[in-house]
């Protein structure tokens, strides 16, 4: 059974950094697109980032220019590099990957467990 397991969040003052990690457990064929999202209390789950198989990146505008998505194909990791980060971006950053599990099956949607990403001072 494939799982994603995620790592890198916690408590960080306003203007610091975190990197958030995931990879997935388990076999599995391929990954096509990887990407973080992130849901605040009260609020509706939010795409914050995602990356293809060639490293085409997308961002939401909330975190242009101070985060970063990356992914290392060798390792199946993909990564969030957080940084100038706000009170606002306190929330729970789950790990979404499309997977294929064999050939012969299409690429269905996974989830990480999520990780708290705390911003405070």
């Amino acid at each position: 059974q494939v799982q994603l397991v995620e790592s890198g969040g916690g408590l960080v003052q306003p203007g610091g950094s975190l990197r958030l990690s995931c990879a997935p457990s388990g076999r599995f064929f391929s990954i096509n697109d990887m990407g973080w999202y992130r849901q605040a209390p009260g609020k509706q789950r939010e795409l914050v980032a995602s990356i293809s198989r060639i490293g085409t990146t997308n961002y939401a505008d909330s975190v242009k220019g101070r985060f970063t998505i990356s992914r290392d194909i060798a390792k199946n990791t993909v990564y969030l590099q957080m940084n100038s980060l706000k009170p606002e971006d306190t929330a729970v950053y789950y790990c979404n990957a499309q997977i294929r599990r064999d050939l012969h099956t299409r690429p269905n949607d996974y989830w990480g467990q999520g990780t708290q990403v705390t911003v405070s001072s």
